[in-house]
C-alpha cells in the first residue's frame, strides 16, 4: 500500500447549534402544534359524537380521508389510540379522557372568540358618559334606551355634572365621552357640535317682568336679583356680565335654582332644554338678545381611539340627539 493514509481526528467536533436557532425551532413547533391540536380536537370530538368518519366529515366540512389523517396525527402526537376499532364508534380509555378534555377546551375557545367578537361589534363592554344636567335629564334617557335595546349587556355609567367637569373627566380618561357646552379653550379634548340651545329667563310667575309684552332686555334686569349658575356664565353679552358680577347668589343644581326662584329670592337664566318641563309657580320668558345661546356637543379625548362601544354610541348620538332636541324645543 502507499505510504499515504488518511488521518481521522480522535474526537470529531460536535455539530454547532446556535441557541437562538434552537429557540426559534422550539417556538415554531409549539405554535404549529397548538394550531393542529385545536383543529384536531374539534375533528376528534365531532367523530366521537357522530360515531363514524363519514358523518363527522360532513359536519366539519372536510373529506373523510382528511378526517382520518387528522385523527392519525392526533393519536401519534398524544401517544396512543383513541378508538378501539377502525369504525370509530367505540372509544378507548384514552379516547374518553380526550373527549372530556377536548369538549372543555373547545367550549372555552369558542366562548373566548364569541366574547372578542361581541366586544368588537359593541354588543358588550362598558360606556362611561359625563353630561351636563339638562342633557342627562331631558335627552339621554330615551337615547340610551334606544341605544341599549340592541346591546342589553353593555354596562353604562352616567355622570351628571357641569361643562367644566365634563371636560376634565374626559381629558383624564375617567369618562369615555362627554356632552357639554363648547369650551373657550381646546385643551386635550375635541368638541363636535350637536345642537344650539337658547337661554331663557326663569322668574316667579307673578314677577313684574311677566307683564312685559315683549322679550326681556338686559336693561330690564338692572333692579332684579340675579341668581348665577354654571350654564349662564357662558353668556358673552357685556350687559349680562355686568349684571352677573353684582350677583351674590350662585346655585349649580337646577332643582335648587327652581326652588329659589319659586320662593321669590330672585330670577335666573338657563338654557331652554333645562326648562323643557314646566314648573308650577315659575314663568319662562324669552330674552331679546338672540346671541344668548350655548352650543352643546360631544367632548372626546384627542388622539385616543375610542372603544367599540364608545364609537357606536358616538355615531348613534350624532344622529339621534339633534333630532330629539329639535323635536323637544321645536327648533
Amino acid at each position: 500500500m502507499s505510504g499515504l493514509h488518511s488521518v481521522r481526528p480522535k474526537n470529531p467536533p460536535a455539530p454547532r447549534f446556535n441557541q437562538a436557532d434552537i429557540s426559534v425551532i422550539n417556538f415554531r413547533r409549539i405554535e404549529i402544534g397548538a394550531m393542529i391540536k385545536l383543529e384536531a380536537l374539534r375533528v376528534f370530538v365531532t367523530v366521537a359524537e357522530s360515531g363514524n368518519i363519514k358523518d363527522a366529515a360532513d359536519v366539519v366540512g372536510r373529506t373523510a380521508s382528511a378526517v382520518s389523517m387528522t385523527l392519525k396525527q392526533l393519536e401519534d402526537e398524544i401517544g396512543g389510540p383513541l378508538f378501539q376499532t377502525d369504525r370509530k364508534n367505540s372509544l378507548t380509555a384514552l379516547g374518553n379522557l380526550m373527549l372530556d378534555l377536548g369538549r372543555e377546551q373547545i367550549r372555552s375557545f369558542d366562548k373566548s372568540v364569541s366574547i372578542m367578537r361581541a366586544f368588537a361589534h359593541s354588543r358588550i363592554g362598558s360606556l362611561s358618559i359625563a353630561s351636563v344636567p339638562s342633557v342627562a335629564t331631558n335627552v339621554l334617557p330615551p337615547i340610551l334606551q334606544r341605544f341599549l335595546e340592541a346591546r342589553p349587556q353593555v354596562q353604562v355609567e352616567l355622570f351628571d355634572i357641569d361643562s367644566a367637569q365634563v371636560r376634565r373627566m374626559v381629558e383624564s380618561g375617567v369618562a369615555d365621552i362627554g356632552i357639554a357646552g363648547e369650551s373657550r379653550t381646546g385643551g386635550g379634548v375635541e368638541f363636535t357640535p350637536l345642537f344650539s340651545d337658547r337661554f331663557k329667563l326663569l322668574c316667579k310667575d307673578d314677577h313684574e317682568l311677566c307683564r312685559l309684552q315683549r322679550p326681556v332686555e338686559w336693561s330690564d334686569l338692572n333692579a332684579a336679583t340675579l341668581i348665577r349658575n354654571g350654564a349662564s356664565d357662558r353668556i358673552e353679552a357685556e350687559d349680562y356680565k355686568l349684571l352677573s358680577a353684582q350677583s351674590l347668589i350662585t346655585v349649580y343644581n337646577v332643582t335648587s335654582l327652581v326652588a329659589l326662584v319659586k320662593a321669590g329670592l330672585g330670577l335666573t337664566i338657563l338654557p331652554s332644554l333645562t326648562m323643557h318641563d314646566a314648573h308650577d309657580g315659575v314663568a319662562v320668558l324669552e330674552l331679546a338678545d338672540a346671541a344668548a345661546s350655548r352650543k352643546v356637543g360631544l367632548v372626546e379625548r384627542r388622539d385616543v381611539p375610542p372603544s367599540p362601544v364608545t364609537a357606536a354610541f358616538r355615531a348613534f348620538a350624532l344622529k339621534a340627539i339633534p333630532a330629539l332636541v329639535e323635536e323637544r324645543l321645536g327648533v
